[in-house]
């Protein structure tokens, strides 16, 4: 008989691999399980739509080996199947000379991980590349590139159909359990229905409520996915023009998150940000939307009380600008003085799925476990829809048993 897999989650990730089983294995049945009622709903289409070259990335790291391989994967997929592409470039801006320091570890780093083309900037280079940007040094990355996700995670869907396999929206998977070599899922339907089917392997996918699944398949519950919400601006059409390409800050260790940037994307707008704020709930996008069982599954979480106290500071001044039009195009003015508040529209919101172990650290690498057949993306943030391709074909590699089922970190 033929072997069957389920794929939980209809984003980048889960249509990835869904598409790479089908792939390697020919004769494989495969069915992907999307709660919504379209693809690409939370992560993958909430996103900035950066394709990331491999700048910040451990050298050895899941992250670093897999963002440099699935750059050049994405970008052949996006040729292949018509999907928006561009390289655009990027520039992270030094605003001081602590931050001008950084910069050498920061270019060290990427060329340790074959990153192509960067190069140091002066002031007066930085000007070149971006007139409106102001510094007092930079590092530029060419190969940085926007793409369109979603449009990736359809193409993928049209494959994953092309080839036999089901893509079914609107059924939400309540329950795992395993029955036998294989795996029983539960799962109710958007129309009242009920799913109960036996499957070989399961791999989940599933962003913002991994862990409970993956805990439903009998693993751990670390760590756990705190969402923080990312919001975002627009400019207005007619101050487009005031970025060329992506604008960064440089990354200050000392804080979780890299803080508001410029951001143009494929469709033509730009968006400036995101923050990062604590969610009121998994998939709330905006203050009004509260889920008292998530905020006190989050709260009383070991690992997020740690990382609270730890960053408590960073966590009231992302309030400020959640609340604070002003505060937020300030952020963002360090960069781009020219910006004014009148400038900016309100853009989306998007939410990151990010998981926290239980001495409060932020779990910075990819982190896949494995439940005899269940496989699960226990932490998959950025470069995660860069990478989404190189990821498929690692997860898939343990799923066929080629590089043995062990955790990676």
């Amino acid at each position: 008989m033929s072997p069957t897999y389920a794929v939980v989650g209809g984003g980048i990730l889960g249509l990835a691999v869904a598409a790479r089983l089908q792939e390697v294995d020919p004769d494989a049945v495969v069915t992907v399980l999307e709660k919504e009622d379209a693809l690409a709903t939370h992560q993958t289409g909430r996103n900035s739509g950066v394709v990331h070259a491999g700048l910040y990335y451990t050298p050895g790291s899941l992250k670093a080996r897999l963002c440099r391989r699935g750059v050049g994967m994405l970008r052949e997929f996006c040729q292949e199947h018509g999907v928006a592409y561009d390289e655009i470039g990027k520039v992270l801006v030094a605003l001081d000379e602590t931050e001008r320091g950084r910069l050498s570890a920061i270019e060290e780093r990427a060329r340790e991980n074959g990153v192509p083309g960067v190069r140091r900037l002066s002031a007066a280079e930085l000007r070149e590349i971006e007139p409106h940007v102001t510094g007092v040094a930079g590092l530029h990355s060419p190969a940085t590139a926007i793409a369109d996700f979603p449009g990736v995670t359809r193409a993928l869907a049209r494959q994953v159909e092309a080839r036999g396999g089901s893509v079914r929206c609107g059924v939400e998977v309540t329950g795992i359990r395993p029955d036998g070599n294989g795996v029983r899922l539960h799962a109710s339907t958007r129309d009242g229905g009920t799913l109960d089917e036996r499957v070989d392997k399961v791999v989940l996918c599933a962003g913002l409520h991994s862990d409970h699944l993956a805990e439903q398949a009998g693993d751990e519950p670390d760590p756990r996915i705190v969402p923080f919400r990312g919001e975002y601006y627009l400019l207005r059409p007619e101050k487009r023009s005031l970025v060329n390409g992506l604008v960064y800050p440089v990354p200050d260790p000392r804080y979780p998150f890299l803080g508001v940037h410029l951001t143009p994307r494929v469709d033509g707008e730009v968006m400036v940000g995101p923050n990062a704020v604590l969610a009121l709930a998994r998939e709330g996008y905006g203050w009004g939307t509260v889920s008292l069982r998530d905020l006190r599954e989050t709260t009383r979480s070991r690992g997020f009380r740690k990382s609270a106290r730890q960053h408590w500071r960073t966590g009231v001044l992302e309030m400020a600008g959640s609340l604070s039009k002003r505060r937020f195009v300030a952020a963002a003015r360090r960069y781009v003085p020219e910006l004014r508040v009148e400038d900016v529209v309100p853009g989306p919101s998007g939410i990151r799925a990010q998981a926290l172990d239980r001495d409060g650290s932020l779990v910075d690498d990819f982190r896949i476990s494995f439940r005899g057949p269940v496989v699960a993306l226990r932490n998959a943030p950025s470069p995660a829809a860069t990478s989404s391709l190189a990821i498929a074909e690692h997860l898939v590699d343990a799923v066929l048993g080629r590089t043995g089922e062990r955790s990676q970190p």
